[in-house]
């Protein structure tokens, strides 16, 4: 069996690690062999903090235990999540998106860089040129304005992206897993299950 494998790019503050403990959480509900890394990113918006998972998508061989990735391989990811723009593009240039394989799911919106604030002008990054990298590297795109939805629910971004990870089809378990990890979580409940 293949292991799948899904990649989140979030920024601090968004509850990345809280969206992976979800991920993690429904896996093992399924009955299905999980592990997940996450590397920190760099303050002052230069960089997202990456979480990675991988698991089986169905559970491993009576008296087996697989042997899981540490770390995303260029080409070989199943699906990434980022929560802001820029950041779907940083995990296009680093490779982890593959037009044949992946599923990237974004958030349209932008939080600007550090250096695009800094200039003296108009320093952004063109968004047309960002959505087009997005649409042409993955083999399924699907971009949405997750702090808008965030907002009028009035959750966080990590929920939004969950749920969008719950419909898109590419996780083996069903939608009451997922509803079922929030639940048990116990705080901001309904904000997130909205979301």
């Amino acid at each position: 069996m293949t292991p799948r494998s899904i990649l989140i790019a979030a920024l601090g503050g968004e509850g990345g690690g809280v969206l992976a403990g979800w991920i993690v959480e429904a896996a093992l509900r399924a009955g299905l062999p999980v592990q997940a890394t996450s590397v920190p990113g760099v303050a002052q918006r230069t960089g997202a903090t990456s979480y990675y998972i991988e698991f089986l998508p169905q559970p491993a061989p009576e008296g087996r235990q697989p042997v899981f990735a540490l770390m995303p391989v260029p080409g070989r990811v199943d699906v990434v999540l980022a929560s802001e723009l820029l950041e779907a593009v940083r995990m296009i240039e680093r490779g982890f998106v593959d037009d044949s394989r992946t599923m990237l799911i974004t958030a349209s919106h932008r939080v600007l860089t550090t250096k695009e604030k800094m200039a003296m002008g108009d320093g952004r990054v063109d968004d047309a040129r960002l959505f087009a990298a997005a649409a042409s590297a993955a083999q399924d795109c699907v971009a949405l304005d997750m702090r808008a939805i965030a907002q009028r629910h009035r959750t966080v971004i990590s929920a939004v992206m969950y749920g969008a990870l719950a419909g898109s089809g590419r996780l083996p378990w069903g939608r009451e897993v997922d509803e079922a990890v929030i639940r048990a979580s116990g705080l901001g409940v309904e904000a997130s299950l909205a979301g």
